[in-house]
């Protein structure tokens, strides 16, 4: 029971309390009456009432107004703290923000780097098939382009300039190997440029996708930055202030910081990776671009040493033919002088033989006993025999003679035209090496500002700026 339940107990009434009078006969009004230690009692109890009311009303005053600062004071640190949480919120997201600006300018700046890459490389191809005067690019490319195209059309023209050669001389050798493989080095640069041209076309689609994600996170953040900015500047006295219902339920999609932090480390993370990935590639563009170069030299310089190989074999080949028919000559007139003295000789015999018959036929016509066998008969008989088996002998040796001399004048003639082969090739491979010289040929400006060009080093292919805008 506090002070003011106490003070509101009424007192008995006196028709309660007994009442001794000392006169009873004395008739009087009937009312009640208190007594005097009630009326001392009542009012004390009135004045302590109303002083325990005061010290209670005091309390409740004092109470009120520390419970009023306390209030005050917790919501004022409370509305600070979330202030400096705003704040501090704030600059994590303008951190944010910047990073993701400069990360989205880099992209941009890689982006255009490959993509003005991917078109060089592109031009590279097309030119490649295009003549020199149809397209302006830098000097470099300029010199690598007129080495693949003069390659290709060198190689090509060796080809048919090759396939010239006649009966066996039109071999499948070395220099045919290398010759072919120019061609297969060339198509090998096509298929790479143009496999790096698809890998470059595949890696703008990604870097174009992270930087869209870049972006709509970057979006998310303004409109994030705007908002705690907005409720920073909000304060009690603001007018667009009002009661929400229920402002503290989940919100469907709510994240944690970490959650947060980890998705835009993530886009940034994966635009850097994309960015490096880009920036191999372009590597890997030049270096296929400049290593053609390489190659091709390379090739050539195999190419014109197996064609110079082979002409020095063919040359060699050519000098043994000729001595060969040298030789095969002098054979022939030696035979046809052998021959002229075997059928000399075979002339010589024939009146020999006529001589011997004569003589052997007259002693036929002796008379009588005189017609004797004797030494002479059988000595003409053995000459006649001799003188025949002597021309037989003879016309033997002349029909082989002659057949010697048949195959001679043959081979003479295989010879001639196998020399005739073979200067054909020799030809041929010389035409072949003197229109590879003009591989060899200095390529010189065409014009005065190409010149200006090649003596400034300048680069017209938008290349360069966008390299030095990188690094």
């Amino acid at each position: 029971m506090n002070g003011f339940e106490s003070l509101s107990k009424p007192l008995k009434p006196r028709s309660e309390v007994a009442i001794h009078t000392i006169h009873p006969t004395l008739e009087q009004k009937p009312r009640s009456k208190y007594n005097v230690p009630d009326w001392f009692n009542h009012n004390y109890a009135i004045s302590h009432d109303a002083e325990r009311s005061r010290n209670v009303s005091h309390q409740v005053r004092q109470d009120g107004r520390r419970l009023i600062n306390e209030t005050y004071n917790e919501s004022w640190w409370n509305k600070h703290d979330n202030d400096v949480r705003i704040s501090d919120r704030l600059d994590e997201i303008d951190k944010w923000r910047k990073t993701l600006e400069y990360t989205i300018q880099d992209i941009d700046r890689e982006i255009q780097a490959i993509q003005t890459t991917k078109q060089q490389c592109e031009r590279y191809l097309e030119h490649m098939r295009s003549p020199l005067g149809q397209f302006s690019t830098s000097y470099y490319t300029y010199f690598v382009l007129r080495k693949i195209i003069l390659f290709l059309d060198v190689a090509l023209e060796n080809h048919v300039t090759r396939d010239g050669r006649k009966a066996i001389d039109n071999v499948d050798d070395e220099a045919e190997r290398e010759l072919k493989k120019e061609v297969y080095v060339i198509d090998g640069i096509k298929r790479q440029l143009h496999q790096q041209v698809q890998t470059a076309f595949d890696q703008i689609a990604r870097l174009t996708e992270a930087k869209q994600q870049l972006v709509r996170d970057l979006q998310d953040k303004h409109t994030a930055f705007a908002i705690c900015e907005e409720n920073l500047q909000l304060n009690e006295f603001s007018p667009n202030i009002s009661y929400k219902p229920d402002p503290c339920r989940p919100i469907k999609g709510q994240i944690t910081p970490e959650e947060w932090l980890a998705f835009s480390k993530y886009n940034k993370d994966r635009a850097e990776k994309e960015m490096y990935e880009s920036t191999r590639l372009r590597e890997n563009i030049f270096h296929t671009m400049g290593q053609s170069s390489s190659d091709l030299e390379s090739q050539q310089k195999a190419s014109e040493y197996s064609l110079r190989k082979r002409l020095h074999e063919l040359e060699r080949a050519l000098t043994e033919l000729e001595w060969q028919k040298k030789q095969t000559q002098e054979e022939i007139l030696s035979n046809e002088s052998d021959i002229e003295r075997l059928e000399k000789a075979i002339r010589d015999k024939e009146p020999m033989i006529k001589l011997a018959m004569t003589r052997q036929e007259n002693r036929h016509s002796r008379p009588g006993m005189d017609l004797v066998r004797d030494e002479v008969s059988y000595g003409l008989c053995d000459e006649i025999q001799q003188l025949k088996a002597e021309k037989r002998a003879l016309e033997d040796q002349l029909k082989q003679a002659k057949h010697a001399w048949n195959i001679l004048q043959q081979q003479l003639h295989r010879i001639e035209d196998e020399i005739a082969v073979k200067s054909n090739s020799i030809m041929l491979e010389k035409r072949a090496l003197e229109t590879r010289r003009r591989l060899n040929t200095e390529i010189t400006p065409n014009t005065e500002v190409d010149r200006n060009r090649q003596l400034l080093n300048m680069d017209t292919s938008g290349l360069r700026p966008v390299l030095q805008s990188i690094y």
